[in-house]
């Protein structure tokens, strides 16, 4: 028992004077987004068509439809006016989900954020953001249809 005694005494001690305050830090969750597209690689016909229907539609497009798309891209010459024609296509459908026109004239800035999150999973730089809200003020005829054209037509949104 004597033995056991300075072992019981130095583990007191150490277990008062050992120990340190912890300080907690309180964080701000934030979403973090690249500044700029640092996109290099190409998407894939496959991905593209999936993914440009996931943003049109808020859901996944079936496998069958890719591969009966992918085939029409690969059967024609021009993959530009292709992807038009397809998204001309998917916008005249009548379950796509656009934001309405109105919408977008009422708050062109939270509009044109959401799309660039949307399409390019990015926040807009200031200069672009500032370039479409004035665009959109100032055409007041533009509509959502004709935006996500434009972004769905982008060359960043051919890249991951």
């Amino acid at each position: 028992m004597k033995r056991l005694l300075p072992f019981v005494f130095l583990l007191t001690l150490l277990s008062l004077f050992g120990c340190k305050r912890q300080i907690a830090y309180e964080l701000n969750e934030e979403d973090i987004y690249p500044i700029d597209a640092q996109k290099g690689k190409l998407k894939t016909e496959g991905q593209y068509l999936a993914i440009l229907h996931a943003n049109l539609f808020q859901q996944a497009l079936s496998a069958n439809k890719v591969i009966e798309l992918e085939d029409i891209i690969f059967g024609f010459g021009d993959k530009d006016l292709i992807h038009e024609v397809i998204i001309s296509n998917l916008m005249n459908k009548q379950n796509v989900q656009l934001p309405s026109d109105s919408a977008m004239h009422a708050d062109p800035e939270q509009f044109m954020l959401d799309t660039y999150e949307r399409f390019l999973i990015r926040r807009p730089s200031e200069a672009e953001l500032t370039w479409f809200i004035n665009y959109i003020n100032n055409h007041p005829n533009v509509t959502t249809e004709l935006v996500y054209f434009a972004f769905a037509l982008s060359n960043e949104y051919l890249y991951y």
